[in-house]
C-alpha cells in the first residue's frame, strides 16, 4: 500500500489536482458567501476528475470540516423549528443513499450528478421557488429526499435550497438556515463511505492538498457577504453551477 507522501507526490504530477485546486477555491468562496456551494460545485467537478467513488468521499470530508467552522454562529441565527426536522430526516435517509454510491455504475452516477446540478442551476436561474407553507410533514419529506441525494451523490442542497429560499426569513437567516442544515447532515454523511472502504490513502492525500485551499477561501467568501452586491454574486454562482453540471453530464 502506498503511503500518503507517495500518493501526494503522484498527485502533484497530475494536472487534475491543479484543476481541482482552482474549483475548490471557487467553491470555498461560494460557501462562505452564501452558505452553500461546496457540494453542488465540487461533486460534479471531482466526479469528472476522479470518478464519484473517489470524488464524492473527498468532498464529503471537506464539507464536514467547513460545516464545523460555520455552524456555531449560524445555530443562533437559524430558524431551528424548520431546519432541525429537515436535518434529522436527512441524517436518517443518508445511509440509504450511500448504498447507491457504493454499488451504482460510476459513469451513470457521474452523469446523473451532472444532470441534477444542471437542472438545479436552471431552476435557480428561472427564479422558481416553492411558495407554499412549511408544515412538519413536508419538512420531513424534503429532508428525506435531501438525505437520499446526499448519500448517493454528495449533493443534498438543491431540494432544501429551493424549498427554503422562498420563506419569510431575511437573507441573513436564509444563509444561517442553510449552514445549519449542511452542518447537521455533514457528520452522518461521511460514515457510510468510510465503512464502505471508500476513504483510503488516495482520498486522504487529496484532502491534504485541497482542504487548506477550501479553509482559506471560506472566510474570504464570508467577508465578501458583507461587501459584494448580491446580484453580482448570484449571476456568477448560477453560471458556475450550470457550467459544472454540463461538464459532468457531457464529459
Amino acid at each position: 500500500m502506498n503511503s500518503i507522501p507517495l500518493e501526494m507526490l503522484g498527485l502533484l504530477q497530475d494536472w487534475r489536482i491543479y484543476a481541482a485546486i482552482a474549483v475548490t477555491g471557487l467553491a470555498g468562496l461560494m460557501r462562505g458567501y452564501s452558505g452553500f456551494g461546496t457540494a453542488v460545485l465540487l461533486a460534479p467537478a471531482y466526479s469528472v476528475l476522479w470518478g464519484p467513488r473517489i470524488g464524492v468521499p473527498v468532498m464529503l470530508v471537506m464539507e464536514l470540516v467547513v460545516s464545523m467552522q460555520l455552524v456555531p454562529r449560524a445555530f443562533g441565527e437559524a430558524n431551528r423549528r424548520v431546519i432541525l426536522p429537515i436535518g434529522a430526516a436527512a441524517c436518517i435517509a443518508t445511509p440509504l443513499g450511500a448504498f447507491i454510491l457504493i454499488t451504482a455504475d460510476q459513469d451513470l452516477l457521474r452523469r446523473f450528478i451532472g444532470g441534477f446540478v444542471l437542472v438545479f442551476g436552471l431552476l435557480l436561474t428561472s427564479g422558481w421557488r416553492y411558495h407554499g407553507s412549511r408544515p412538519l410533514a413536508l419538512n420531513l419529506a424534503v429532508g428525506s429526499l435531501a438525505g437520499l441525494l446526499k448519500g448517493a451523490t454528495g449533493i443534498s442542497g438543491p431540494p432544501v435550497i429551493l424549498y427554503l429560499l422562498a420563506g419569510p426569513e431575511a437573507v441573513k437567516q436564509h444563509r444561517a438556515n442553510l449552514i445549519l442544515f449542511f452542518g447537521s447532515i455533514a457528520v452522518i454523511s461521511v460514515i457510510p463511505p468510510a465503512l464502505g472502504g471508500l476513504i483510503g490513502w488516495t482520498t486522504l492525500a487529496k484532502l491534504l492538498l485541497l482542504l487548506p485551499v477550501l479553509m482559506l477561501c471560506v472566510p474570504i467568501g464570508a467577508r465578501l457577504f458583507h461587501v459584494l452586491p448580491e446580484p453580482w454574486y448570484r449571476r456568477a454562482a448560477l453560471c458556475v453551477l450550470v457550467a459544472s453540471g454540463l461538464i459532468a453530464l457531457l464529459a
